[in-house]
């Protein structure tokens, strides 16, 4: 009826010839620009149609609305009365409305989406009970829309994709299925001493590892290798120290030791934080040392491969300790030590010297850690066998099952699995096409187990899996809006909930916000609106920032910063202005010494009160955000302008025209940014739209490539010289040039003297942040940009959310509660 009563009213607001009002207005106020062959940037009124039935004319006519009301159309220098302006945007805003409002109720409001490769997997893990299964690899990487790799017109499949969801889908269920009649026995590894390292010295000279008896040194009389006497060895009391971090090359594992089988593995060390001084004498840190551990095959440093960091950071504290830890390893790999926030030699390779040098200690010692023993338990039995994993696929048949009657216990097996995996009810018909698949293996005498992989495996790459469709029952919003903020399929009782009842709903919405899988939701949201993933791509110039080279740590911290940040946006419902001016940090030991703070203690990422009058505080002051916005030589404030008004504001400039160069930062220091970008800017056309988004990004140039508060900048040849040795090892020299100019005056005549200015400017108008805020949720949530017919849902949404200054977790109630989320049917 809704469908019938909406096409009736478009038939009335929007025929395919123009109504005569909008005729009018667009005769008197922009055919003089827009007819005939010298249209104006191509766009000729005369002959465009107006039938808003038709998709790709009605986003024509939206895009002309738009530029319309956000004063781009008619370029500067062509009047338009503010009464016309208005006129304009009357005559077209409703049609538009109607006539998207109308195909929405008649086609969806989007197309149904295939899960991207992160969600394919996380949905394994879940549904397999296999938590460390790793098969996102194997997929293509998904290709990104609105920001997002969540969105369904990107989200295809072709037959290259097919096979790979195939071969993923196969790994897994063969990683799922137990083969043997008990649990691969647990061993117990256990090594002191000389055996805590594969050599007797590390790359990056002596002084990064050395074995220690009471606290000296020893066997370090030279660089070369000399044979540790064989007593020495095979004493108890001896210690491995190590004092540097991972960086290739690199290799740091106790001798004798590869996982037999894949699983968990328990990890005990007994551990001192120490300080190295002059004649490799040791004394007790003064604080904790960090460490994390690393999965990887115990071959030679320059062929290591997949390694990554395991069993979370533990903090190696002074004097003599046992630490333990749980960390997944498959067969093959071993255990490697990696301390985090530590010189990390590399090998001159200008030629000067052709080795390594270890970088000066610190006044009070160069911090590092003593490694007495190591114990490495596993793999750790499952609480039953065949694991749960197997029974998920099996039943109770047990290992290698061989049922009297096959097809019969296939059938069951199918629509057991079936039931488990599905997000919602799945069609008998469609259940019976994998059914005939499992009997027409089994009739070709196929073991039972390999026919139900077939079928299994047929499902998982079926649309019944691998798509999520428009909300049309309480499952199919459960499915939404546990991808939504758990990037994973819904629990049992989320798919049992009643989420047509509102206060139901908002029950399940608050468990998932205040659940760990809340992490994965921040994790992937962060990662592609903020841009996240694409932190380690641009290494800082070693020549103008020879501090940060190979600093892995302040790497992860500044990652974790923006994570717990977000993280607490959402659980703490704090009001949307704290994205851009927050009076506190998420910092640890390295960040408070990034960001010039008061010390700190800790890896860990805690909540600290900023101090009056400071420049720090929400995401545009977060090194994460600064390293993203930067291109590792130097600072763009086109770069980060342009992030922000897209970002932030929710206004994305338009791409640049074709075949003008971006502004590149002068290395040498000859020449300001401002300079540079007057020349830049020369043309009027080009000065008219950098002006919407320049001045946002000089308000950030006070901060350097990672996000380190300066005053000047940075160059190679002018200003005062300065000179060092890196905690690579090797030597810099850069020069201290031009002090930095960080104010500004935007579009509409505000101006700001730094970032202090900008940001109480950006603040001043949290409802546009939040609209901002609210429109990545959507497209992040339904896989559909908001439409044009969303836009007045989402100002109604806004005005329920201002009395309480658009708080974060409010604004996510709020969409989830909507049409655009809930559809039609479930509300």
């Amino acid at each position: 009826m809704k469908t019938l009563l909406l096409a009736s009213v478009l038939a009335g607001l929007a025929p395919a010839a123009m109504p005569p009002d909008l005729q009018a207005l667009l005769g008197r106020n922009c055919r003089s620009c827009h007819s005939g062959a010298a249209a104006k940037a191509g766009l000729d009124l005369d002959p465009l149609p107006f039938d808003l039935a038709n998709r790709a004319t009605r986003e024509r006519w939206i895009r002309i609305h738009d530029r319309i009301e956000r004063r781009e159309m008619p370029p500067p220098g062509v009047t338009l009365p503010p009464a016309s302006r208005t006129a304009l945007i009357r005559a077209l805003a409703p049609r538009l409305h109607a006539a998207d409002l109308a195909d929405a109720a008649r086609n969806g409001r989007g197309p149904m989406r295939r899960l991207n490769r992160d969600e394919y997997e996380q949905n394994l893990r879940d549904i397999l009970e296999l938590p460390y299964l790793d098969i996102r690899d194997m997929l293509p990487e998904d290709r990104e829309a609105h920001h997002f790799n969540k969105v369904s017109e990107t989200l295809d499949m072709s037959r290259v994709q097919l096979t790979a969801y195939l071969d993923a889908s196969e790994a897994a269920l063969r990683q799922a299925m137990a083969t043997a009649d008990a649990p691969p026995p647990v061993t117990k590894f256990r090594t002191f001493g000389r055996n805590l390292f594969p050599g007797l010295r590390s790359t990056g000279t002596r002084h990064s590892m050395f074995f220690i008896k009471d606290n000296h040194g020893v066997n370090i009389e030279s660089e070369r290798t000399v044979s540790m006497p064989k007593e020495l060895e095979e004493d108890p009391a001896l210690e491995m120290g190590l004092f540097r971090s991972p960086g290739w090359p690199y290799g740091a594992f106790p001798r004798g030791f590869a996982a037999k089988h894949p699983g968990e593995y328990r990890v005990r060390i007994a551990a001192r934080a120490v300080l190295q001084h002059p004649g490799f004498k040791l004394s007790d840190a003064k604080q904790a040392v960090p460490m994390t551990f690393r999965s990887r095959r115990p071959t030679n440093h320059d062929i290591a491969e997949d390694v990554k960091s395991v069993g979370g950071i533990l903090e190696i504290e002074p004097g003599g300790k046992v630490y333990e830890t749980v960390v997944p390893l498959v067969a093959g790999q071993t255990v490697e030590y990696g301390l985090l926030g530590l010189p990390v030699p590399q090998v001159d390779a200008e030629g000067r010297t052709g080795w390594y040098r270890f970088p000066p200690f610190p006044p009070e010692g160069q911090p590092g850690v003593a490694f007495n023993w190591i114990e490495i338990e596993g793999p750790l039995p499952p609480p039953s066998w065949p694991p749960s994993s197997h029974r998920i696929l099996f039943d109770g048949l047990g290992v290698n099952p061989a049922p009297a009657n096959p097809k019969q216990e296939a059938s069951r097996l199918l629509r057991r699995f079936v039931h488990l995996a599905s997000r919602g009810p799945a069609p008998e018909d469609a259940v019976r096409q994998f059914e005939r698949l499992i009997h027409a293996r089994l009739d070709r005498n196929e073991p039972f187990a390999e026919a139900m992989i077939a079928g299994y495996q047929a499902f998982l790459c079926s649309d019944l899996f691998l798509y999520l469709r428009e909300p049309g029952s309480s499952a199919d919003a459960a499915n939404r809006l546990s991808h939504f903020l758990a990037n994973t399929r819904p629990d049992p009782q989320l798919l049992a909930a009643n989420l047509r009842d509102p206060a139901v709903l908002r029950r399940e919405t608050d468990r998932l916000i205040d659940s760990p899988s809340l992490d994965r939701f921040v994790n992937s949201f962060t990662a592609y609106w903020l841009n996240l993933r694409h932190l380690r791509r641009d290494d800082p110039d070693k020549r103008l920032f020879p501090e940060y080279q190979l600093d892995e740590y302040l790497a992860d911290s500044l990652e974790r910063e923006t994570r717990e940040f977000i993280t607490a946006m959402v659980r703490g419902n704090l009001p949307v202005r704290n994205l851009v001016d927050a009076d506190f940090v998420y910092v640890n030991d390295r960040l408070a010494r990034h960001y010039d703070l008061d010390p700190v203690t800790g890896s860990a990422i805690r909540r600290v009160a900023l101090p009056a009058g400071s420049p720090r505080g929400g995401l545009l002051t977060q090194g994460a955000i600064l390293k993203v916005t930067a291109n590792g030589a130097g600072t763009s404030p086109v770069l980060r302008g342009a992030w922000i008004v897209d970002r932030i504001l929710g206004e994305p400039p338009p791409p640049p025209p074709p075949g003008v160069p971006a502004v590149e930062p002068d290395i040498r220091g000859a020449k300001s940014i401002r300079d540079l970008l007057a020349m830049h800017t020369k043309s009027s056309t080009c000065a008219s739209c950098h002006a919407k988004f320049d001045p946002y990004g000089l308000a950030l140039e006070n901060f350097d490539v990672m996000g380190r508060w300066r005053t000047h900048y940075r160059g190679t040849s002018e200003g005062e010289r300065v000179t060092g040795i890196d905690h690579t090892g090797h030597d810099f020299a850069y020069t201290v040039a031009g002090a930095v100019d960080s104010s500004g005056a935007l579009l509409d005549g505000r101006t700001f003297r730094d970032i202090r200015g900008l940001k109480a400017v950006l603040a001043s108008n949290p409802r546009q942040l939040a609209r901002n805020l609210l429109h990545q949720f959507t497209v992040y949530a339904t896989g559909t940009p908001a439409r044009f017919s969303d836009r007045a849902e989402i100002e109604k949404l806004l005005d329920t959310c201002a009395p309480g200054g658009y708080r974060t977790r409010d604004l996510i109630h709020a969409l989830v509660q909507s049409r655009i989320f809930l559809g039609e049917s479930n509300r």
